[in-house]
């Protein structure tokens, strides 16, 4: 033993003999995998780990969530495609960002947690809708292939489409590779297909530590036939099923929608299925991150003239189950969080330190139920339908609206719009701004709300108090 003392040398044979390669497992990563599935569109109370829906449409994430970890309060920061996948990103908020409303690109030097994996070793991994590079509907090549520069840092494996709902239908359509090269697919179910381009990628065998996210478009629209399309034959398993009750007492569309919406997240949840199945096959599961959630919710046309664009519930709640090494807990965490949360989270599930542009915090201590200063609410941006901005804590939803009535980045003055008690009415049937017995409440979220616009880097702005009810 010659320059190796008895003692190192009865260390390095412990080390030794308690290695994985000597019992015949595969060696793990001292980092782990990371996939994150967005499924556009998708209803926070379609999840049947959140005791909302009756109809057993997700068997598949609900076991994610009873192995890992389910938010039961994720919450957009802003309930549109484009921006909320920019505040997902980049962990900023969407005037930090620059895209605050649908079609404006996400700058090419944006910091993103693509980027963030990249530096640290991780490749970086996309495979179907993006819609943050430039975007222009009078000229269909802007609605597909997507620049490099404008990929957000996913600069490895990439199969994807800028705005898929606009070059692609349910049963036919096209994304393209790094290359710009077409990928087309025809009588194979859009989801399916996605999911068929992802399971080619993993089975082959792609360097470790790895970064993937998967883009479905499903539960959303069909844009132009302006209605949802189940997998064939799906539709019907739901026709005259459970009403959300935030529906039912609502005119819309979702007497005639909902049957094909409930069809398109079986097969999404089919398809999360196929995914976990694939990893465990692969020997991935162990050292894999896996988390599910979706970019805004829907409401059928009941809230404003369109699915999304509010400050409602069915607009702004989405899912998000996590499962993997430190979040396989079996918990339901009640605590609210944003997308802007989600970056830094995951990057410190990596080990991986956020870039000081992240506005957003990390909520992995949540799962250990570890990080008792939590503040508990959500700042959200709204555009498009109008300007707005709104705050969601446990018991109140506050919003607040430009007058004029237009989209902008932002106002300099808004007045109250809507206030809504969640405890008393979680379906949000009665609006309850410009009434005297919460005029009080209004107060107080004012100035939260002034508060968090300001640490978002918002200019001042004034808030007028809705008029009192005679």
């Amino acid at each position: 033993m010659s320059g190796v003392t008895r003692r190192e040398f009865l260390r390095r044979s412990s080390a030794l003999a308690a290695s994985p390669l000597l019992n015949g497992e595969a060696q793990t990563p001292a980092r782990p995998n990371v996939i994150l599935i967005i499924s556009d569109q998708f209803r926070w109370d379609c999840v049947g780990a959140n005791g909302r829906n009756p109809l057993n449409l997700t068997p598949n994430l609900d076991a994610m969530a009873a192995e890992g970890t389910n938010f039961a309060n994720a919450i957009t920061n802003q309930p549109v495609c484009g921006p909320s996948r920019a505040c997902l990103f980049t962990g900023m908020y969407a005037t930090r960002n620059g895209v605050w409303h649908n079609g404006l690109p996400l700058p090419p030097e944006s910091e993103t947690f693509a980027k963030a994996f990249r530096r640290a070793g991780y490749t970086a991994n996309y495979v179907g809708k993006w819609h943050l590079a430039p975007e222009d509907h009078h000229n269909p090549a802007t609605l597909g292939p997507v620049p490099k520069q404008y990929r957000g840092g996913f600069d490895d494996f990439w199969e994807g489409c800028n705005v898929l709902e606009l070059t692609s239908h349910p049963y036919e359509g096209t994304i393209w590779d790094s290359a710009g090269h077409p990928i087309m697919f025809r009588d194979t179910y859009r989801v399916d297909f996605i999911t068929d381009r992802v399971v080619r990628f993993l089975c082959q065998k792609p360097r470790e530590p790895f970064l993937l996210v998967i883009s479905y478009l499903e539960p959303h629209f069909q844009n132009d036939c302006n209605c949802f399309v189940a997998p064939k034959g799906f539709a019907d398993r739901y026709r005259n099923s459970f009403i959300p009750r935030d529906l039912s007492f609502f005119p819309g569309d979702w007497q005639e929608q909902l049957p094909d919406y409930y069809g398109c997240i079986a097969r999404v949840d089919e398809n999360v299925g196929r995914l976990r199945q694939e990893l465990a096959s692969l020997g991935l599961t162990k050292h894999t991150m896996l988390a599910f959630l979706s970019d805004h919710g829907c409401h059928f046309r009941t809230r404003n003239p369109e699915y999304k664009r509010s400050g409602h519930e069915s607009s702004v709640h989405v899912p998000l189950v996590v499962t993997g090494p430190g979040l396989d807990k079996g918990r339901t965490i009640k605590q609210l969080v944003g997308q802007i949360d989600v970056a830094p989270t995951l990057l410190e599930a990596a080990g991986i330190p956020a870039p000081s542009s992240i506005q957003g915090k990390s909520f992995l201590r949540l799962a250990d139920q570890r990080d008792p200063n939590w503040r508990d609410e959500v700042f959200i941006q709204i555009s498009e339908s109008m300007t707005g901005r709104a705050l969601r804590t446990p018991q109140w939803t506050y919003v607040v609206a430009d007058p004029d009535g237009k989209s902008h980045e932002s106002a300099s003055t808004y007045v109250e719009y809507q206030l809504y008690d969640l405890f008393a009415d979680p379906h949000q049937l009665v609006n309850l701004a410009g009434r005297r017995e919460t005029r009080d409440i209004s107060t107080h979220l004012r100035e939260r709300l002034l508060g968090r616009m300001k640490e978002a880097g918002e200019e001042h702005a004034e808030i007028v108090p809705a008029p009192l009810y005679p």
